[in-house]
């Protein structure tokens, strides 16, 4: 999918985000939206989500 194509998927879906909830759920979709897009760069880049979730104590071997 190219970034065009995604840029307008996420335009739209804070669009009826902000239409139907309000600014409220507007907001709440941004945030949750940015926290997808840095979880996916991190992973993209080679890091593992576990690492971000786990502290250091808590970390086993899987």
């Amino acid at each position: 999918m190219s970034r065009d194509v995604l840029g307008l998927l996420v335009g739209m879906a804070l669009g009826f985000a902000g239409w139907f909830g309000g600014f409220g759920a507007f907001l709440l979709v941004a945030a949750l939206g940015g926290l997808g897009y840095a979880a996916g760069r991190y992973t993209e880049r080679g890091g593992d989500l576990r690492d971000l979730l786990v502290t250091g104590r808590e970390r086993r071997q899987w």
